[in-house]
């Protein structure tokens, strides 16, 4: 049986070496022509933060998008960095949120409920439809990574700005 076994895995071994160069070749050509079958690398240095919108934010705030919803996919997700006291409006995911506190010291919030603090590799879930902000604490910056998904092309319900008698809390 042993010597079966070693002829087996020769085969293996020599079918394998025989494709290497031709699969080789695809991920090259599949590289140069992405189609949506394709892995897309998007590149730190392409991905430019923009400053938030100040409808919709209170501070200073940057937006950095890390990846858009592409079809079939719902899934979208941005870096976020929050100057102290900034922090954006109260607002509503459809199919909720997950933030990953990737620096410092930040604030989130549900309606009714009390501010909580997040900090560095925490890692906060907003169920779907539920009314909340986040940012930053008056004296600390905060970055996160926002994860959401769409329903019927929307990811989020903007609504009031958070009063500075709410923030402080």
């Amino acid at each position: 049986m042993e010597g079966m076994e070693m002829k087996a895995l020769a085969v293996t071994l020599i079918s394998l070496s025989l494709f290497a160069p031709v699969a080789s070749k695809a991920q090259t050509n599949a590289a140069k022509a992405p189609t949506s079958a394709s892995i897309k690398i998007s590149r730190s240095d392409s991905l430019q933060a923009k400053k938030a919108s100040a409808e919709y934010f209170t501070g200073s705030v940057q937006v950095q998008e890390l990846f858009p919803a592409y079809d079939p996919s719902r899934t979208s997700g941005g870096k976020v960095t929050f100057e102290p006291g900034a922090r954006s409006a109260w607002h509503t995911h459809p199919l909720g949120q997950i933030l990953i506190v990737t620096d410092g010291t930040g604030w989130v919030q549900q309606w009714g409920g009390p501010i909580e603090e997040i900090r560095k590799g925490d890692v906060v879930r907003i169920p779907a439809g539920v009314k909340h902000w986040h940012g930053a604490t008056p004296s600390t910056a905060m970055t996160h990574i926002a994860i959401q998904e769409q329903l019927n092309g929307k990811a989020v319900e903007w609504m009031e700005k958070v009063t500075d008698e709410q923030y402080r809390k």
